[in-house]
């Protein structure tokens, strides 16, 4: 982008400026229009605008609220991304339902995850830091290994312990006692 001849734009209309917040600048036609500047880089601090406007404000509570919302909204994401619904595991890969299902929650999820990435947008550094937790803690426990079964690791794949200790013979299929 051309800095050098930004003052050649045209001032923000009023619909504009009222999207922005924290500043001033001089308008057209001689007199003063208030104009909200954002922030452009990161800041900490718990007087922020995060989603929605006034959001969560000046108070220390819902500034707390809102790193919790991000939080499991970052946990939700990363559930949603990693379900057996959104990787279409769940039954029969042909049937029409089962198609709109597995888009419906993919596009649940890439809704969830723009509106983190709209909340990180407020370049709010307790913001930012409980999305990437949120993105974190989701991920080590629905899509990280830690946490999830082996696919033979059920109960009724369980081998007996008297056949568990068969060792097979030499020339001899495993699986398969000899006679």
């Amino acid at each position: 982008m051309d800095h050098d001849h930004m003052h050649d734009m045209p001032p923000p209309s009023s619909s504009s400026s009222s999207m922005m917040n924290n500043g001033s600048m001089s308008g057209g036609a001689g007199g003063q229009q208030q104009m909200m500047m954002m922030h452009m880089t990161f800041f900490w601090g718990k007087n922020t605008e995060v989603l929605f406007s006034g959001w969560p404000g000046t108070s220390s509570g819902m500034y707390a609220l809102c790193l919790v919302f991000v939080f499991f909204l970052s946990v939700l994401t990363e559930w949603l991304a990693h379900s057996s619904l959104l990787r279409g595991t769940t039954g029969d890969s042909a049937n029409p339902a089962a198609g709109l299902v597995q888009t419906a929650v993919y596009t649940l999820r890439t809704g969830l995850a723009y509106l983190v990435m709209l909340a990180v947008m407020s370049f709010n550094a307790g913001v930012f830091i409980a999305a990437l937790a949120g993105h974190a803690i989701g991920f080590m426990l629905f899509g990280s290994i830690t946490f999830r079964k082996p696919p033979g690791d059920r109960k009724t794949d369980a081998v007996p312990l008297s056949v568990s200790r068969y060792q097979p013979f030499e020339g001899v299929k495993e699986g398969v006692s000899p006679r």
